[in-house]
């Protein structure tokens, strides 16, 4: 069976939305790996980073809107659609804890065992997918969604039983041989400081799988208030909807740390105006404008699909960046993932629900997105309010 281009990719400009996702992503891995001391912590407060990454967000969308509107109309339509910006406040919510949560598992985690292991969301992500949307996925689909989450899981699965230990390539083997002696305490789980063998049933598997909970709930969620409820609002008003409600989130968690006034003082602000900050603040800004434009004229099944994607990426950029090697289960799991991929392009979801397929970005920035069902049926003879169950 080919590949489906068309269902995946419905116009050009859906293609190149999810080349720019899949690559800003890798380097939010990459970047704020990066901008961590030697011990593998952070010289400035992530938390306001994060506060100020929504700020730029904020002001960028809203420049975005006033292309081809003005300030006062952005105001009009605030107001008017004031009941979805309340709505926006649970996605805001959990993308708030998401991207906190990322600096954390980042600094615990290598970039490749932080992707492979937050693949974790694909299921949960599809069983929500059909609770939210009532679409539900084929068998194909639920195959290629299982490998990819099999393809995680064997990141840790240790070789050494299998083979003998000169031959083997796992990580663990790899760690192990690290020489140990009275003047160096080795921790057979880490290199680099980083852990590189997943879960480990510590505080550090609690955080990875409260980011994965947050990730699947916000992404499926945000799609729906994209698709469904705030379908006929400026995909720019809804942007700004998203973050007015995410600055009020993590200006919240300062509040609650009592640093929100602190946070903003000339010392740590001087720590945050370096290039291997300001790089994460307009990286992370950049992805969230383009995931917006991905639930909205895609789908979160595909995004969790580009996001596993990234690991391949991954892993070889940090090869080459941070010298963290890829060992036999790596590789390993990257195959199966790359398969799942494979398999899951046979037969793709397809969820435009109210929205038409986007052409060009001054179609994104009309008043209404909403298409006329009756039209679409009388030019394509079917609907893409219905799942393709190939």
């Amino acid at each position: 069976m080919s590949t489906n281009w068309r269902e995946l990719f419905p116009t050009r400009l859906t293609f190149i939305i999810f080349l720019l996702y899949m690559s800003l992503f890798i380097g939010q891995g990459i970047f704020v790996t990066a901008s961590q001391e030697s011990n593998n912590s952070y010289g400035y407060n992530t938390v306001t980073v994060v506060l100020l990454t929504e700020v730029f967000k904020l002001i960028v969308s809203t420049c975005l809107y006033c292309r081809d509107n003005n300030l006062r109309s952005l105001v009009r339509d605030v107001h008017k659609d004031r009941n979805v910006l309340a709505l926006y406040m649970v996605p805001a919510f959990l993308y708030c804890f998401y991207n906190n949560l990322a600096f954390v598992n980042l600094a615990t985690f290598d970039p490749t065992t932080y992707y492979l292991l937050l693949q974790l969301r694909v299921v949960v992500t599809g069983i929500l997918f059909q609770i939210i949307f009532k679409k539900y996925l084929s068998q194909r689909q639920w195959i290629s969604l299982i490998l990819l989450t099999l393809g995680c899981m064997l990141k840790q699965v240790d070789f050494s039983g299998f083979y003998s230990d000169a031959n083997d390539d796992s990580e663990s083997a790899a760690i192990q041989a690290i020489p140990s002696n009275s003047n160096h305490t080795v921790d057979h789980h880490q290199v680099h400081g980083k852990n590189m063998s997943g879960f480990d049933f510590s505080l550090s598997a609690v955080f990875i799988l409260a980011q994965t909970i947050c990730s699947c709930l916000a992404g499926v969620y945000n799609e729906y208030l994209l698709k469904d409820k705030g379908a006929d609002v400026n995909i720019f008003v809804q942007n700004v909807f998203m973050y007015l409600d995410s600055i009020v989130c993590n200006a919240g968690i300062l509040l609650l740390r009592g640093e929100l006034l602190d946070a903003f003082s000339p010392q740590n602000l001087g720590t945050i105006m370096r290039f291997s900050v300001i790089i994460i603040i307009v990286n992370n800004a950049a992805i969230g404008i383009v995931t917006s434009f991905f639930l909205k004229y895609m789908n979160s099944i595909l995004k969790t699909f580009a996001s596993a994607l990234e690991l391949l990426f991954t892993a070889v950029l940090c090869y080459f960046l941070f010298s963290i090697p890829i060992y036999m289960n790596t590789a390993l799991a990257i195959a199966v993932v790359s398969y799942a991929i494979y398999l899951y392009t046979q037969s793709p979801v397809v969820n435009l629900g109210k929205v038409r397929p986007l052409s060009s970005l001054s179609e994104a920035s009309s008043k209404s997105t909403a298409y006329d069902k009756r039209k679409l049926l009388d030019e394509e003879g079917d609907t893409d309010l219905e799942m393709d169950m190939v």
